[in-house]
């Protein structure tokens, strides 16, 4: 009785918290025992500089900023090279595909589209015998399903030759027999496979395991392989090394094990990387640059793009990271631009290509364009588009609708060189529109893929472009509507220092408005930042960030799942909602009472340990202080002492129910307005 009457006040808690944090919200600052809390002394700075600088302050990250002291520590940041990254580093080696080419995650982790060649006869399987087995699986699997439809009297088309192949009936019964059902039941589903014994794999060593399914039929691969399918049969990939782990993996979903990978290293770097303002920045760029994991290939582009484009040009100079994201192979496929062909190009024009000399070798577009005697016109604005309003000028950058398509023709033959298999830019000129064009105003002289680089320099060096990126990056820093004084300085520096980005950094983190009190907890957190906080804050132990990254897809913002080009939204008016905070609320509450999986919290220790125990009122002031550091309104305050006023102290059985409650506090505090604040 009394245990549902303590839920139920707890959901009532719960529920008035969360529609009490869209008003605290709106507020500009919070109280503290109804004192202003100010910025101005070293511990506020401290503290500020963490949740702006990083992904939220750890256990003592205050105090080592304080003995280093805030400037340095600034200092530090904005020099991750000479922070020691090491730990992270071991962390990242689980995870093979990090370090892969495009071409190694092409052939390793194939494509639906490459294996529907396989099948076609239009490509060979690959003569390494690991590989094999990860095409073999997919191939058998798509024969499977191309039987089945014919089957039925349909026929297949393109989608379905290329859509990864449905659980098979075998596979199904595999599963189920692996979880103790019906073997007569599992039989009248369809096959199971004599030769998979699910119990003796068990019993193998994790070498013998991994040559044993290596060694399989491949009927009893694709069986295996289903067995892995919804977090099943996870027991089979216990004790592997992590390479062959992705191998057992593929053969279930060969792009899912790298995209997998690539969205887990996300939330493993936010939480645990020293190098925090390098990771913030990174994310920043990657969201400025937006590139869409579910783009087809771009599954296999993406970690590439990450690795080799963006996080090399975080801090540096804007034009390089500006040049080397036009050339992205990521950001091509992404926007369509490597399928771009200029309306008066000789491709279009279907002059055939000059004896002795092969053009667009290898090159989708050409296949897929050319039609010798007939003129055709390919031209794609996408890029030239989004050059100009999201990357560069903005939207209010002074352009016209001819600039977009001047500058979709001069980045024809900007393309990708056998996608499919990892290739990396190319430029086709027999793709390209030839002649001169006309871009802002200034006659671009026809100079091949000269043109293009002639324009983005032009744009990287713009007044427009350095307010732009300004604006975005204080928006970011400092406020949602920025002071445009601020700006308008670091649009100086911008163009100055010919955008270095790490001295407009500098320019705002000096500046007194970045340590204005009226920015103190001014931003509302993202869902990646309201997650990563919390892990941070809790000082929790992460074993396995998949989980982490489906409770990021529940609060809208999935990891590289930003559909359009605009990426995800920084302000606060995009995630500031009563479901959207609810959904926040029952992460906290789980996180903090052990029901995330892969996420150990010690919320007991976060209090002080017997000081928790034995005095609830203490506790709650020890983990505002741990998880809201100075601040907390006193409308969550009292809300939460109220709840904690009827909690039991002593007592063994009393204890444990006291813990249990003590978990749901630490969970609504991290659910509180003040949290949702950096």
């Amino acid at each position: 009785m009394h245990s549902g009457r303590r839920q139920f006040a707890a959901l009532v808690l719960c529920v008035g918290l969360v529609c009490l944090t869209p008003q605290l919200l709106a507020k500009k600052t919070f109280r503290d025992k109804e004192k202003t809390i100010s910025p101005a002394d070293e511990q506020s700075r401290a503290l500020h500089a963490l949740n702006r600088l990083t992904f939220g302050p750890r256990p003592g990250d205050v105090q080592r900023v304080l003995a280093m002291g805030v400037d340095k520590w600034i200092d530090l940041q904005l020099h991750p090279e000479k922070i020691d990254n090491r730990a992270l580093d071991a962390r990242m080696a689980a995870f093979p595909t990090l370090r892969m080419s495009t071409r190694e995650l092409a052939e390793n982790f194939p494509d639906p589209q490459e294996i529907n060649q396989v099948m076609n006869g239009k490509r060979a399987l690959p003569t390494d015998s690991v590989l094999r087995a990860i095409w073999q699986v997919q191939l058998a699997r798509l024969e499977d399903r191309k039987e089945r439809k014919e089957e039925v009297g349909g026929t297949s088309t393109e989608a379905d030759r290329t859509a990864p192949a449905e659980v098979s009936t075998a596979g199904a019964a595999v599963m189920k027999m692996s979880q103790g059902g019906d073997e007569q039941e599992s039989r009248r589903q369809g096959p199971v496979y004599s030769e998979f014994d699910s119990q003796q794999l068990r019993s193998l060593s994790p070498e013998q395991r991994f040559n044993k399914i290596l060694s399989m039929p491949t009927p009893e691969q694709v069986a295996f392989a289903d067995a892995l399918r919804r977090d099943k049969g996870q027991e089979f990939l216990e004790g592997l090394e992590p390479t062959q782990r992705d191998t057992l993996l593929a053969m279930n979903n060969p792009p899912a094990v790298v995209t997998g990978e690539l969205a887990q290293a996300k939330v493993l770097r936010a939480v645990y990387s020293e190098r925090q303002l390098d990771e913030v920045m990174t994310d920043f760029w990657i969201n400025h640059f937006n590139v869409f994991v579910d783009k087809g290939l771009d599954r296999l582009m993406l970690t590439s793009y990450e690795r080799d484009v963006i996080r090399p040009h975080a801090l540096g100079r804007f034009e390089d990271l500006l040049v080397a994201t036009a050339e992205s192979p990521a950001m091509l496929f992404y926007l369509d631009n490597w399928l771009s062909i200029g309306p008066n190009s000789a491709q279009a024009q279907g002059t055939p290509p000059r004896p002795g000399r092969k053009h667009g070798s290898g090159s989708a577009a050409q296949s897929q364009r050319t039609n010798p005697g007939k003129r055709t016109s390919g031209l794609n604005e996408n890029y030239g588009r989004e050059l100009l309003e999201l990357h560069t000028l903005s939207v209010n950058g002074g352009y016209s609708q001819r600039d977009v398509t001047e500058t979709a023709n001069i980045f024809t033959g900007w393309t990708i060189d056998k996608p499919a298999e990892g290739g990396g830019f190319k430029f086709e000129a027999r793709m390209h529109e030839p002649g001169a064009k006309f871009v802002l105003g200034r006659r671009i002289k026809p100079r091949g893929q000269e043109e293009g680089l002639e324009v983005l320099h032009r744009l990287a060096t713009s007044p427009k472009t350095a307010h732009f990126i300004s604006l975005k990056l204080a928006e970011r820093f400092v406020a949602d509507d920025p002071p445009a004084g601020l700006v308008d300085r670091m649009a100086k520096t911008f163009l100055k220092k010919k955008g270095d980005i790490r001295e407009v950094l500098g320019t705002m983190f000096h500046s007194p408005e970045f340590w204005d009190e009226g920015t103190y907890r001014a931003k509302v957190k993202t869902p990646l930042e309201f997650v990563a906080s919390a892990l941070r804050a809790t000082g929790a132990q992460i074993d396995d960030a998949m989980p982490l990254t489906r409770q990021l897809n529940r609060m809208g913002m999935p990891v590289y799942g930003a559909q359009p080009p605009t990426g995800y939204s920084m302000k606060a008016d995009a995630w500031v909602s009563s479901s959207a905070l609810l959904n926040r609320m029952n992460f906290a509450l789980a996180l903090t009472s052990g029901k995330i999986k892969g996420a150990r919290v010690d919320t007991i220790h976060l209090a002080g340990n017997d000081l928790a125990v034995s005095d609830p009122s203490a506790a709650l002031s020890a983990l505002e202080a741990s998880l809201l550091a100075t601040g907390v309104s006193r409308e969550t305050h009292d809300s939460i002492a109220a709840e904690i006023m009827t909690l039991p102290a002593n007592g063994s059985k009393q204890k444990q129910r006291y813990n249990s409650s003590f978990s749901m506090i630490a969970g609504l505090l991290l659910g509180s307005p003040e949290f949702q604040r950096r």
